[in-house]
């Protein structure tokens, strides 16, 4: 198999992947994020497609102007530990000696739970991905879904829809702790005009969101905005 570079945003809710990664790189400044994102399709181009357990990596560049996020699709965890082994040094050795001193956060294991996707008559291009990480005192996987859940409740429940948002899909870390919430949007600014509204976040001031919001184990949550910027997938 050959790799090949696709302009069309990954599938959150594609059936064959058991084991979707994110993780987050720290490069420094647009200029770098611009050269790093060329060292990553230079080096895997290049090469053949490492294994058919590996269904799709796509990279985005982070509106901080200094992070890049990696979203990987696998069929499970075992194709990435034999990606590891085999595939994944020579690449990140290229990378890196194209661009020095990139610092890499850790890898993030998780598992698809939830989705919701607006119904639309014709599908919208995402603008803008928003990753929100929420975060739990300890592993709890029953909080994690209830968590999940009690966020759709008040998203049914929503008076003040934003139509800038497109899609939420929401996934569980395998340890437990967190929740993952890739959510497709228009426009940045439309994200940014919902952040706007008389509710803490995207939601209205209901007792739906209340409860979301002071969650019993919530630790805390962070909000991050990016633009696509590579997809590579086997062709």
């Amino acid at each position: 198999m050959t790799t090949r570079r696709t302009d069309a945003h990954p599938d959150m809710t594609r059936p064959e992947v058991g084991a979707p990664f994110f993780s987050t790189w720290r490069v420094g400044t647009p200029e770098r994020q611009k050269e790093t994102v060329e060292a990553i399709a230079d080096s895997w181009e290049s090469r053949p497609w490492p294994t058919e357990g590996l269904l799709g990596y796509y990279v985005y560049t982070g509106h901080d102007g200094t992070t890049l996020l990696h979203h990987s699709q696998w069929a499970d965890e075992q194709a990435y530990e034999a990606f590891t082994k085999v595939h994944r040094q020579e690449r990140v050795d290229e990378i890196d000696t194209a661009v020095p001193g990139i610092e890499r956060v850790a890898l993030g294991r998780y598992r698809h739970y939830r989705s919701g996707t607006r119904p639309e008559a014709e599908p919208r291009v995402p603008g803008c991905i928003v990753i929100v990480d929420v975060e739990f005192e300890g592993p709890d996987p029953d909080r994690q879904r209830a968590w999940v859940d009690a966020v759709f409740e008040a998203l049914e429940s929503e008076p003040n829809q934003h139509p800038g948002g497109i899609s939420a899909h929401f996934h569980l870390s395998t340890d437990g702790t967190k929740v993952l919430n890739y959510a497709e949007w228009e426009s940045a600014q439309a994200h940014i005009d919902a952040l706007s509204g008389p509710g803490n976040g995207v939601g209205s001031r209901t007792p739906q969101w209340e409860r979301v919001q002071t969650y019993p184990g919530l630790k805390g949550s962070t909000v991050s905005r990016y633009s696509y910027a590579l997809g590579l997938v086997p062709k």
